[in-house]
């Protein structure tokens, strides 16, 4: 059985008590650490905001697992890189772990942060869409990897939580090619799969304090409380539970999980709640929805491309909002959004809605209305 454990955290204050209680229901820390090793934290830190925005891994969770790992006398290192508008740079990691309260997680609990700003190209032997691909150094760098994720709506792929997390692994701005050549989601789902079987997490912790819904993952979402933590040495297992819980029946990376690797939804089991104690009634999905009509009206891949075209989500932008900063302009794979007058600007006949731009505009500025 593919086992996903859960416990109630009503609230941060209690993230470290319920974090060892969750890790107790996996068999303990011991089971995920051992004395001197390095294991880095894989965090998702998207951009720079605060806590409270549920944009980000709260900090209290990732100081539960650091100091946990501690415990069993080993280093952690909270690591991540930021989404494709970030370049990958000593100032930007700065910038993201004070305003995402990475610094103070460190701080309470005795983890480094990572600054190594290196990467290597690796091969991805098991890899069944990607066979080389450029990684961060300090995750190759590891004993071990535990991915502490978030649960978060996501208007491209749905949901981001244990599997989406794993593009973090990517430097900074190299995230933009992918984003270019891969704008199918379930060619997108299959590249996140093979990250995924590549860095082999000893274990997935998922933040469900605090989720967010509506057009997340960034600005344009809005924090939902949850009161769950849940964990599992299964990634695409705790992306299951997590889907049911909010009520997402709409997930590529699920879909690629049952056709490429053999993924039996049948096989999870849940230890510590049951599935109905853990629903979230009227939680507010993103607005993409054109996949489902695809899938449900039999129609080949040609037509539903077609049909996504049409009936996806434009993104526009409030000039009201933008401030010019240019991250839009760094994120668009397509080489759509310019600044013009200070203003960002985007041409549509360019645009392949893969909402880069939306997710990482820190003013909310870019929003997105149905192609008229």
């Amino acid at each position: 059985m593919r086992q996903v454990f859960a416990v109630r955290c009503p609230s941060y204050d209690q993230a470290h008590q319920q974090m060892e209680r969750l890790l107790s229901l996996c068999g303990g820390a011991e089971r995920f650490v051992r004395p001197g090793e390095k294991i880095v934290l894989k965090v998702n830190l998207l951009r720079p905001a605060p806590p409270e925005k549920a944009i980000s891994t709260h900090p209290a969770v990732a100081a539960a697992v650091s100091s946990l790992t501690a415990a069993q006398g080993a280093r952690a290192i909270l690591c991540d890189s930021p989404g494709s508008g970030y370049p990958y740079t000593e100032p930007t990691l700065r910038s993201l772990y004070r305003q995402c309260g990475m610094e103070e997680a460190a701080e309470r609990s005795g983890a480094s942060l990572n600054f190594d700003l290196s990467s290597r190209e690796v091969s991805l032997p098991q890899g069944r869409l990607i066979r080389r691909v450029e990684v961060i150094s300090p995750v190759l760098d590891a004993q071990g990897v535990i991915n502490v994720c978030k649960l978060k709506t996501h208007v491209f792929m749905g949901m981001t939580g244990a599997v989406k997390n794993h593009f973090g692994i990517i430097p900074g701005l190299g995230k933009v090619g992918f984003h270019a050549k891969l704008r199918d989601r379930e060619l997108f789902a299959r590249m996140l799969l093979d990250l995924c079987g590549f860095v082999s997490a000893r274990l997935h912790v998922m933040d469900a304090v605090v989720a967010m819904e509506g057009d997340g993952p960034g600005e344009s979402g809005r924090p939902r409380p949850v009161g769950w933590l849940l964990a599992s040495e299964d990634a695409v297992a705790l992306d299951y539970v997590a889907c049911r819980m909010i009520g997402q029946e709409d997930s590529p990376v699920l879909r690629a999980a049952e056709v490429f690797w053999g993924f039996d939804p049948s096989e999870v089991e849940i230890v510590g709640a049951s599935m109905d104690e853990l629903l979230v009634p009227d939680f507010l999905l993103p607005c993409r929805r054109e996949g489902m009509l695809g899938k449900a009206t039999g129609l080949g891949v040609p037509v539903q491309r077609l049909l996504a075209s049409a009936l996806s989500s434009a993104p526009r932008v409030d000039q009201g909002r933008c401030v010019g900063c240019g991250i839009c302009e760094r994120a668009c794979p397509q080489g759509a959004i310019s600044l013009t007058g200070g203003k960002a600007a985007i041409d549509r006949s360019r645009c392949i809605r893969c909402y880069c731009c939306h997710e990482l505009c820190p003013q909310a500025a870019v929003l997105l209305r149905r192609k008229k």
